[in-house]
């Protein structure tokens, strides 16, 4: 299925559920019908990576089939970013992303973190450049507050893991 071609319809509600009190916030507007949650969620992955996706997979052996893209700038990159990460920032990506690219290989971009939509707008250039791409949600913030190894100017950091973010006695979240 092709997800950039894919419409949703308004929410629709079950008929059998129960109608919300107008002081429900959550419930106002109804819930999608599971048909169109389903169309929604899988556009949504299709469209971004999880930090712990991404680490996992540049930690294990061999090419993990995609390239990772820091679009801020040098000095954000130069305080720290993902090991193995190409610097390019957003303002370069017309310029420089042929050059430095395959077409055939799915990139995956990332900035500072959820407050930053630097890396959408880096998606969106590469996207328009014929490059399939994804985001990676939570950008360097989250890669930091989940404890995974960084690179900075003066050589490799890492921080313990944010309890808030990530299992801080576990391999994995589990979902």
């Amino acid at each position: 299925m092709n997800n950039a071609n894919v419409q949703l319809s308004a929410p629709s509600a079950v008929s059998a559920a129960p109608v919300a009190p107008a002081d429900n916030a959550v419930l106002r507007v109804p819930p999608a019908s599971p048909a169109a949650a389903a169309v929604y969620f899988g556009a949504s992955l299709a469209f971004h990576a999880d930090v712990s996706d991404v680490a996992s997979a540049l930690a294990a052996d061999g090419d993990p089939g995609f390239v990772v893209i820091d679009t801020r700038s040098t000095a954000s990159w130069d305080q720290g970013h993902v090991p193995g990460a190409l610097h390019l920032p957003t303002a370069l990506i017309v310029e420089q992303a042929e050059a430095l690219l395959d077409t055939s290989v799915p990139v995956v971009t990332y900035c500072w973190g959820p407050g930053c939509n630097g890396a959408t707008r880096a998606a969106l250039a590469l996207a328009q450049l014929g490059f399939q791409v994804k985001e990676m949600l939570g950008g360097f913030e989250y890669w930091a507050r989940e404890g995974f190894e960084f690179e900075t100017w003066e050589g490799r950091e890492q921080r313990d893991p944010d309890a808030l973010t990530a299992p801080v006695d576990a391999e994995d979240c589990g979902c």
